[in-house]
């Protein structure tokens, strides 16, 4: 207090409270996977590099598009003047139903997209390699993605979609490397997509051992410091169609017409006008299939956004799904929100009449953990210590 020399009435402010804690963000993903390119100003100097963009138009500009798979389409007469699609083979899968195992080798693309279309903000992302690269994801280029993140300080969730696509042991290294990393920095959350979540909860499913259920090998893989992930079944049906390349230099399609050799779609829109229409028209009807961990943290975001982090990330429609691969009823998800014995809670995308479809669980993997059992209260803890320190 101030020592006054002359008489008077005089008048302080004195501070009685704390200084404020201001809160950090809390929905900023780092979405670790190949891209066409990673390019800023040199080719390739964003190569895993965690960048940070805020928009999807954004993530094209440095990263490039979707990966364009081979597509052999074979097209006959219908015998009424028409023409039928008699097979569709994607990336050498024959397509014989619309849903089931993702057939893009790579899918980080696609879950940006879904990111911010189900009202993502602004996100990390690290390229890890370009599709030219390698034929199918790495295991190790994965996990050297996710350490470059952990170099990060703003990322709050960690997303690999293409994760899905390595084999049981390596899925299983790199969910335990993410989990843990979590939990090492404390700031962070690991959303994971169920191993093989096109398949049913129950079907046998092959890992190195021999066969397992689907729920109990994907909770045999999850190790660690269960709090800080969450895991999301089943994979899902987008609005999006494969990409296609028609330029005049290639074609990533090629049409077999009546027996005769296959031609590539810029040679059959001269040669054959009526039959490049069809195929045209008939691969609007395929759609492509993808992990829920890009829709689910765009959900994170936009309920963080308009709600607080400490509102779970549930009963939420999500956009450009047309429809879960695997149907669930109240049943079979009672089995995956509680296993008594390991108490890994999987987390089930539901479709509703009238609804949509709905992220319908918020649970962490540490289903028994009667403090840390819930999504929001673990995240919100996260934010609250952060924001503290």
């Amino acid at each position: 207090m101030a020592t006054y020399k002359s008489p008077g009435v005089f008048v302080e402010d004195i501070s009685i409270f704390p200084p404020s804690v201001a809160e950090v963000a809390t929905a900023v993903p780092a979405f670790i996977g190949y891209t066409e390119k990673a390019t800023k100003i040199d080719d390739g100097d964003l190569s895993l590099t965690p960048t940070k963009i805020s928009s999807f138009a954004e993530y094209e500009q440095y990263f490039g598009g979707a990966r364009n798979e081979p597509i052999v389409a074979e097209v006959v007469d219908d015998g009424a003047g028409g023409y039928t699609l008699q097979s569709l083979t994607v990336a050498t899968v024959e397509r014989k139903s619309q849903t089931g195992d993702p057939t893009l080798a790579n899918l980080l693309y696609h879950a940006v997209r879904l990111y911010f279309d189900n009202g993502g903000g602004i996100c990390y992302v690290v390229s890890v390699a370009t599709y030219a690269d390698d034929a199918s994801p790495d295991g190790a280029k994965l996990t050297a993605g996710l350490d470059a993140v952990g170099l990060e300080d703003e990322p709050t969730l960690l997303v690999i979609p293409e994760a899905i696509k390595l084999g049981y042991a390596a899925y299983t290294a790199l969910s335990a490397a993410a989990i843990k990393q979590a939990n090492d920095l404390g700031d962070r959350f690991a959303v994971l997509d169920v191993w093989q979540g096109f398949a049913g909860p129950n079907d046998d499913v092959t890992i190195p051992s021999g066969t397992e259920k689907l729920a109990t090998a994907n909770r045999d893989a999850w190790s660690g410091e269960l709090k800080y992930a969450a895991a999301y079944y089943p994979y899902l049906r987008t609005t999006f169609n494969y990409a296609l390349t028609e330029t005049d230099a290639a074609s990533n399609a090629d049409v077999a017409y009546a027996g005769a050799a296959a031609v590539d779609l810029v040679t059959l829109k001269t040669s054959n006008a009526a039959v490049y229409n069809f195929v045209k028209q008939s691969l609007k009807d395929y759609f492509i299939t993808v992990p829920p961990s890009g829709a689910v943290v765009g959900v994170y975001a936009a309920t963080d956004a308009a709600r607080g982090v400490w509102k779970a990330p549930a009963n939420v429609a999500l956009s450009d799904i047309l429809e879960p691969v695997v149907k669930l009823d109240n049943l079979k998800q009672d089995d995956l929100n509680i296993d008594a014995t390991s108490g890994k809670s999987i987390n089930a995308i539901r479709a509703f009449a009238g609804r949509g479809t709905l992220v319908w669980g918020a649970r962490t993997l540490a289903g028994n953990d009667n403090e840390w059992r819930y999504v929001p209260v673990r995240r919100f803890f996260n934010m609250v210590e952060a924001s503290v320190k």
